[in-house]
């Protein structure tokens, strides 16, 4: 009976030991669902970026000129996104005529300028127009 008892917990033994591959394989599978869930990009509207700058472009006057997918006075924001990579310098110059107006770029017809518009917000509302590229 001692032996029987003692091949029966040998055996256990070696059996919880094992060799561990399939905990090896669901760990690495589990890491790699990991990363790709942390890689996915989030949502637009869950960027901070995008909220600020739609807030402020839905409370200002750009929508008389500017649609997001298609031309009206001014440019789509999507075809600016697309022109534009999301530089910090271009953020700057774009906020800067989104502040001081333009011309020329997109044809005839001027931006008017927004002197009341405030730089760091003028550069949130060029981050959230750039966001539309994607």
């Amino acid at each position: 009976m001692k032996k029987v008892l003692g091949t029966i917990v040998a055996v256990v033994v070696l059996m919880a030991c094992g060799s561990g591959e399939g905990k090896k394989e669901a760990t690495a599978t589990a890491a790699t669902e990991t990363k790709a869930v942390a890689a996915a990009p989030k949502p637009l509207s869950e960027n901070p970026d995008y909220q600020k700058g739609l807030a402020l472009v839905a409370g200002s006057d750009c929508l008389t000129c500017h649609k997001t997918s298609e031309k009206l006075i001014g440019p789509a924001y999507k075809d600016v996104a697309a022109k534009y990579e999301a530089t910090e310098s271009n953020i700057k110059m774009l906020a800067s005529k989104v502040i001081k107006g333009g011309s020329g770029v997109w044809g005839a017809i001027p931006m008017t300028p927004h002197p009341q518009i405030k730089v760091e917000d003028a550069e949130a509302m060029v981050k959230y127009v750039l966001l539309l590229k994607k």
